[in-house]
């Protein structure tokens, strides 16, 4: 799937009811082809052609949605498409009143700075945007699917992290989640920066608090699972865990070996940038045990 360029609030406030219509058509017969014919677009929004075409053409130009003519001539959404799909929701529902700037942009998620009741942050899941294949190996809960599967996994994507964050929230410290939307969680906007861009004061006090994080997470049923530098936000003497997609259960077969690597690449960091380490052995055996 091609690059696209993020979202502006005037793209999704030139969209008008007839170019929804159209959309949330694509959206729903998606689950049965990769490009939907014309004629199936046709039948399902009940325009006549003229006013299809004019239609497809605006959000084309917009980049919310693309054409192929082999092997027979069929549009599909792209992931501009589903994200003004689901900010229009979030708008509609009364979660957003207006879309600030780009914030935090990644291999699987684009993050929006909001304002809902309070500024948010939305996280617009984008799972699969480069190679399917390679998430599918990392990510045992996402089924088989013959048909746009980067719609689905982005889906279950966004699921999980709200699932993880409505868990741990009140527990440990992570984004307060507010509301999702398709493959979109809203939650509170966390300020500061990133582990790995900060400049600490007293490394050894904030290398145990993330740990100690991380035991109440396990505790609480979590792995996070992707645990690192840039998932951990400072902010002044807030230490925040963030970005909860790939979580698992302590259950899982493989989850000793999961903390480890949690632990390991959080230590790896602090030895490098600030010559301070624990013990990886005894920090994995408090967190398990």
């Amino acid at each position: 799937m091609m690059e696209q360029m993020p979202l502006s609030a005037e793209v999704i406030r030139s969209l008008q009811p007839y170019d929804i219509r159209v959309m949330l058509a694509l959206e729903r017969l998606m689950r049965r082809f990769e490009w939907v014919p014309i004629d199936d677009l046709k039948s399902t929004t009940h325009f006549n052609e003229s006013e299809l075409e004019y239609r497809l053409g605006r959000l084309m130009a917009r980049d919310l949605v693309r054409f192929d003519a082999v092997p027979y001539r069929g549009y599909a959404l792209i992931f501009n498409g589903l994200d003004s799909l689901a900010l229009h929701s979030l708008s509609n529902k009364g979660t957003l009143q207006a879309l600030g700037c780009l914030i935090g942009e990644g291999k699987e998620s684009r993050v929006y700075e909001g304002l809902g009741l309070a500024p948010v942050a939305i996280k617009l899941h984008h799972v699969g945007q480069r190679s399917f294949h390679s998430v599918r190996l990392n990510r045992d809960y996402l089924p088989e699917r013959t048909h746009c599967p980067w719609i689905f996994a982005s889906r279950l994507s966004a699921e999980r992290e709200y699932e993880a964050l409505t868990q741990l929230h009140g527990a440990v410290p992570v984004p307060a989640p507010i509301a999702i939307e398709r493959h979109g969680v809203v939650m509170d906007l966390i300020g500061g920066t990133t582990l790995n861009r900060a400049q600490l004061d007293d490394p050894e006090s904030v290398l145990d608090r993330i740990f100690e994080y991380v035991r109440a997470a396990y505790r609480h049923g979590v792995i996070h699972n992707d645990l690192s530098e840039f998932n951990v936000m400072i902010d002044e003497d807030r230490v925040v865990l963030i970005d909860w997609p790939q979580w698992v259960e302590p259950a899982h077969p493989n989850s000793e070996r999961i903390v480890r690597n949690d632990v390991s690449n959080v230590l790896a960091f602090f030895t490098r940038k600030y010559r301070v380490g624990r013990d990886l052995d005894e920090v994995v055996e408090s967190v398990i045990r």
